[in-house]
C-alpha cells in the first residue's frame, strides 16, 4: 500500500497536468475577469486545432479593453492558421483607433498577409517618414551638370498598402522628376538660384498615384555643379569628326597612290612595247633593202631626218639630252 500511493499520487498529477495543458482553467479564468466571453470547450478545440490559446485570449482581452469590437475569436484563429502576426493586427488596430485612423480588420489582416508591416504602416500614419534618395544628376539645357539629393516625406497610406508599390518606386519617380525639372530649366543658374522651384515643379506630377505612401513633402538638400557635359560631348563630336575626315583623307591618298601605281604599271607596259617594236625596226628595214622596197637614199634621208628630230628635241629639252649623255 505505501508503494501504491505514490504511484497514484503521479498518475493524478499527469492527469491534472493533462488536462489543465488542454483545458486552460486559469485562461478561462483570467479572459472572465477581463471582460471577455469564451467557453473551456472553445480553448480545448484550439488545442486540438493546433492554435495557442494563451496567444488568441491576450489578444482578445488587448482589443476588448481598447474596445475593438470588430475583432472575434474566429477571424484571431483564422488569420493565426493563415500564417499571419495576430499580435502586430491586433496592436496595429489599438493604435489606428487611438490616432482616428479608420482600419477594420479584414483590412489589417490583408495587409498582414500581403508581407507588410501593418502597425508599422500605422506609426508612419501618425508619424511621417523622411526618405533621403541617392544623388540625381541631371543637365540644363546650358550644358551644365547638376547633382541634386531630396528628401522626401511621405506616410502610409492605409487603403492602398494592398497591391501598392513601395519606397523604389517612390525614388525612382521623385529621381526621374528631378532629371525632367533640371532638364527642362535654360540655364544650370536659375536651378541654383531657385532649387524649390524643382520641388514645386515635382510635387505637382502626382508621384504617389499608385503606391503604398502619400508625399507630403520634396525638398532640396543639396546641389552640387557637376561637368560641363555641354562643352565634353563638343569635345566628342569635334574629335570624332576629325577622326573621319582623316580616315577619308587617309583613303582618298590611299587612291591617289593606287592610281599613281596603275599607271606606272601601264608606263612601263607602254615602254616595254614601245621598246619590242623598236627592235623589229632594223629588222624590217632589213628585209625592205632585201626586197628593193628600200633605197640608200630613202635610209640616209630617213637618218637626216631623225637626227633633225633628235637636234630639235635636245634644243626643247636640254636637261633630257644631258642625262642621255650621261
Amino acid at each position: 500500500m505505501e508503494v501504491f500511493y505514490p504511484i497514484l499520487i503521479a498518475i493524478l498529477a499527469i492527469l491534472i497536468i493533462i488536462f489543465l495543458y488542454y483545458v486552460p482553467f486559469l485562461l478561462w479564468i483570467s479572459a472572465q475577469v477581463s471582460g471577455v466571453y469564451i467557453s473551456l470547450i472553445q480553448l480545448f478545440l484550439m488545442r486540438i486545432r493546433k492554435v495557442p490559446p494563451h496567444r488568441i485570449v491576450a489578444c482578445m482581452i488587448e482589443a476588448h479593453k481598447a474596445g475593438l469590437s470588430d475583432v472575434r475569436r474566429d477571424g484571431l484563429e483564422a488569420h493565426y492558421l493563415a500564417g499571419g502576426h495576430i499580435e502586430r493586427v491586433v496592436h496595429a488596430l489599438v493604435s489606428a483607433n487611438k490616432a482616428n485612423i479608420d482600419l477594420s480588420f479584414q483590412m489589417a489582416t490583408a495587409i498582414d498577409l500581403a508581407g507588410r508591416d501593418v502597425f508599422e504602416a500605422v506609426q508612419m500614419s501618425v508619424n511621417p517618414k523622411v526618405i533621403d534618395t541617392p544623388p540625381v544628376a541631371a543637365v540644363a539645357k546650358d550644358g551644365i551638370q547638376l547633382v541634386a539629393k531630396a528628401r522626401v516625406t511621405v506616410r502610409a497610406n492605409i487603403k492602398q498598402l494592398v497591391g501598392g508599390a513601395g519606397e523604389d518606386t517612390i525614388l525612382a519617380r521623385v529621381g526621374e522628376g528631378i532629371v525632367s525639372s533640371i532638364g527642362s530649366a535654360m540655364t544650370h543658374k536659375q536651378v541654383l538660384e531657385n532649387p524649390d522651384s524643382i520641388s514645386k515643379l515635382v510635387l505637382s506630377k502626382g508621384l504617389d498615384a499608385g503606391t503604398a505612401f502619400e508625399i507630403l513633402s520634396i525638398d532640396i538638400a543639396d546641389i552640387d555643379v557637376g561637368k560641363n557635359i555641354g562643352a565634353q560631348l563638343q569635345m566628342d563630336q569635334s574629335n570624332a569628326d576629325k577622326n573621319i575626315a582623316q580616315a577619308k583623307a587617309e583613303e582618298r591618298r590611299a587612291m591617289a597612290v593606287a592610281l599613281e601605281q596603275e599607271m606606272r604599271a601601264k608606263e612601263q607596259e607602254m615602254r616595254a612595247y614601245v621598246v619590242e617594236a623598236e627592235a623589229e625596226v632594223p629588222k624590217a628595214m632589213a628585209e625592205a633593202f632585201r626586197n628593193g622596197n628600200l633605197g640608200i637614199m630613202d635610209y640616209y634621208r630617213m637618218k637626216n631626218m631623225q637626227a633633225d628630230t633628235d637636234m630639235r628635241d635636245a634644243i626643247a629639252h636640254p636637261t633630257k639630252s644631258s642625262d642621255k649623255k650621261n
